[in-house]
């Protein structure tokens, strides 16, 4: 049976994705050459579920379930703000921009969660770890030096990266992943409606 990688999340609209390659080439130069895959910054986008390996024939199920979960939930606003490594500053395997809401509600992650409970019944098990917004714009190489991961973490720390705009979330999109040699290719399949803002 035909299957895609595939994954839930929210797009990200062009003025934010222009900041992030600002940010990216204001950081490239000062971290030390080799140590990290950048993701191309018209690529980026805040996972809210990876799903893996999905059979074609259930696609239309799932946008179908989504498009039900979401359907009463209501646009919010999000910013994009501040940088930051996962698991932390000293041993950075992950950097990241952060994903801040507008207004207190937690609206985000009711959105999560509701993609979450939609999809586990289907086969893919929610997630351990508690949700962590965030943006990813690169991964470190597996060899890095113990001196080069202190010079990526304090890179990091020192970048300053502040407020890099709000937007309007109004939907979610079921989006395909294909590997390549030279990244990876992302397909939108489906998008799902949030209601209006209220």
């Amino acid at each position: 049976m035909d299957a895609i990688r595939a994954f839930i999340a929210i797009e990200l609209p062009a003025p934010i994705l222009a900041q992030l390659e600002q940010v990216e080439s204001r950081l490239k130069p000062l971290l030390p050459p080799g140590c990290l895959r950048w993701v191309k910054p018209d690529s980026v986008h805040l996972t809210l579920k990876f799903l893996g390996q999905v059979p074609s024939d259930q696609i239309d199920i799932i946008s179908s379930a989504l498009r039900n979960s979401v359907a009463a939930l209501h646009s919010f606003e999000l910013e994009v703000s501040g940088a930051g490594c996962f698991p932390n500053l000293r041993r950075p395997r992950v950097m990241w921009v952060g994903i801040q809401e507008e207004a207190p509600g937690g609206r985000l992650s009711a959105v999560q969660r509701a993609v979450e409970n939609t999809i586990a019944p289907m086969g893919y098990p929610t997630e351990p770890r508690a949700f962590s917004p965030h943006l990813t714009l690169g991964r470190l190489a597996r060899d890095v030096s113990s001196s080069d991961l202190r010079k990526i973490g304090e890179g990091v720390r020192d970048s300053a990266v502040g407020s890099l705009g709000h937007w309007t979330v109004s939907q979610v999109a079921l989006i395909k992943s294909d590997l390549r040699p030279t990244g990876a290719v992302y397909t939108t399949l489906a998008h799902m409606p949030l209601a209006p803002k209220g």
